[in-house]
């Protein structure tokens, strides 16, 4: 079946139980049964994050874009924001996570400390089912508990790890600290990585050089899984068959030509949760082009397009912000700077502070990370509105911490 003929067939049956995705059609004059092609898709405006955040908020928990019954959904994650992603109890493959590892050659006999989160949101889960699926065995060790899992390393042998570059690096730093000699002592291959920005290529051959092993990564969200995976040997994501993935213009819509930076646009072929020209807010180029008009591969993921930021792998709104200040009485404004030291991102809650309140930055700090599952380095009281030009924004670049 063609990649239309997908489409027209997920989203008709779709829309026959998704009140909010009938409203997506008929906003762009459209019946499902009417995207021939990409002209017809092209049609139905980008739904930005924000938007579906939105949309679950007026009408809980899914923003009327559930297509399956209650009995078909296996996981309900949360990530931050809150946005709700329902997972259907027959993944077997991770949501497409399968297609990496078996590209990187993860098999049966292959042991992998998977340090992803288990706790609501998808990583973790989606992870362990795709590695599962391809027979090699999981250690579920979830994030913290560095010692423990330095101590794991070495007495079960797991030949594969997953998580950020960030907990690689504890790792590696505890492991030493402990006397072992790394690469020497463990029996790690493979390092499945989060990427970072900058000249991550160059890190990767760095971190490959330094501890004799293979890195990979692949692009994924919390919504849809797995993207593009890599393939050994080019550069850039082959996109996932499942998938179809346009590069367009942030602000009209309108899909971009081979090479152009614009946002990352997808539209799932598979039923169940039916986002059609879902922006992800990342910012990416193709590299080829697929007969259908669909990105092939795409050559890079740059940063976001959108105001959300990613900080220790978890997104941060600037509504997260205003919600802060919403909930306490005493802070006027937020707003969020993000530096580096080292491997480790570095977060600066900045606030200013009604007149006459008084509160503590221990309030502030745990209020901030109920909102958004992070800790916050430095909680800074900026003094008069009118050094606070910039409320509910994040924004990056040399940490305000002493180093």
């Amino acid at each position: 079946m063609d990649t239309f003929a997908r489409i027209r067939d997920v989203y008709s049956a779709a829309a026959r139980k998704a009140p909010g995705l009938r409203r997506r059609l008929s906003a762009a004059g459209l019946r499902a049964e009417d995207i021939l092609g990409p002209d017809a898709l092209n049609s139905i405006p980008v739904l930005k994050k924000e938007q579906l955040l939105a949309l679950q908020a007026a009408e809980p928990p899914f923003g009327g874009f559930l297509a399956s019954d209650v009995a078909e959904i296996g996981h309900i994650y949360v990530s931050p924001g809150p946005i709700i992603e329902p997972s259907p109890v027959d993944d077997g493959s991770g949501h497409g996570m399968q297609t990496m590892f078996k590209e990187a050659g993860i098999g049966p006999g292959d042991i992998a400390l998977n340090t992803w989160s288990y706790h609501l949101v998808p990583a973790g889960l989606l992870f362990d089912k795709a590695l599962r699926a391809c027979g090699a065995t999981v250690i579920p060790a979830g994030t913290g508990n560095t010692e423990l899992l330095a101590d794991l390393v070495i007495s079960l042998r797991p030949t594969a790890f997953l998580g950020s570059a960030a907990n690689f690096a504890t790792l590696v730093d505890q492991l030493r600290r402990s006397g072992r000699q790394i690469p020497e002592d463990w029996s790690l291959r493979h390092a499945f990585l989060a990427g970072e920005l900058g000249d991550w290529s160059s890190r990767r051959d760095a971190l490959e050089r330094d501890f004799a092993l293979k890195t990979w990564t692949c692009y994924g969200t919390a919504d849809f899984g797995l993207i593009g995976y890599e393939v050994a040997g080019r550069e850039g994501y082959r996109v996932h068959p499942d998938r179809y993935v346009q590069i367009c213009d942030p602000e009209t819509g309108a899909p971009l030509p081979v090479g152009e930076a614009g946002e990352v646009v997808v539209t799932t072929l598979v039923p169940g949760w039916p986002l059609i020209r879902f922006g992800t807010g990342d910012l990416g180029r193709a590299a080829t082009l697929a007969a259908d008009g669909g990105v092939e591969w795409l050559a890079s993921v740059e940063g976001r397009v959108a105001a959300a930021r990613k900080i220790r792998e978890i997104f941060v709104y600037p509504d997260h912000l205003r919600q802060l200040s919403a909930k306490l009485e005493a802070v006027n404004e937020a707003r969020l700077h993000v530096g580096r030291r080292g491997s480790r991102e570095i977060i600066t809650l900045e606030v200013l502070i009604a007149p006459g309140c008084q509160v503590d930055d221990e309030v502030i700090g745990n209020c901030f990370r109920s909102l958004t599952r992070l800790r916050a380095d430095q909680v800074a009281r900026v003094g008069t509105p009118q050094e606070f030009t910039h409320s509910n924004s994040i924004s990056e670049g040399q940490s305000v911490l002493a180093s």
